[in-house]
């Protein structure tokens, strides 16, 4: 169902005309070695925000501590989680602040 959900979620954003994107490859860094890695988040929006899309029954700390991780990999600012299981979305929604990203 999470699919679905970020598909439709994508094609409502370029409807919109924002910037959308679904994965990326990511430059890890780690003492002097280095690895291209790509990630599978499901939507950057602009470059400074990134969307989860998630179909639970609860948030758990978990689904937070992925997204959290996405933003320090792609240094991005904001992050919403959105659990579409909810009867209203809007009670489904979760705001993440990384300090200091795209600085």
């Amino acid at each position: 169902m999470e699919s679905i959900y970020e598909w439709c979620l994508l094609k409502e954003l370029t409807i919109r005309q924002l910037a959308c994107t679904t994965q990326k490859v990511v430059l890890i860094e780690y003492k002097g070695f280095t690895r291209e890695e790509p990630l599978r988040f499901d939507v950057l929006v602009e470059g400074c925000v990134l969307v989860e899309a998630k179909a639970v029954e609860k948030i758990l700390p978990v689904h937070k501590a992925q997204l959290l991780s996405y933003m320090k990999l792609l240094n991005v600012p904001l992050g919403l989680l959105i659990n579409f299981h909810e009867l209203r979305v809007t009670n489904g929604i979760s705001r993440l602040i990384l300090p200091g990203a795209n600085s």
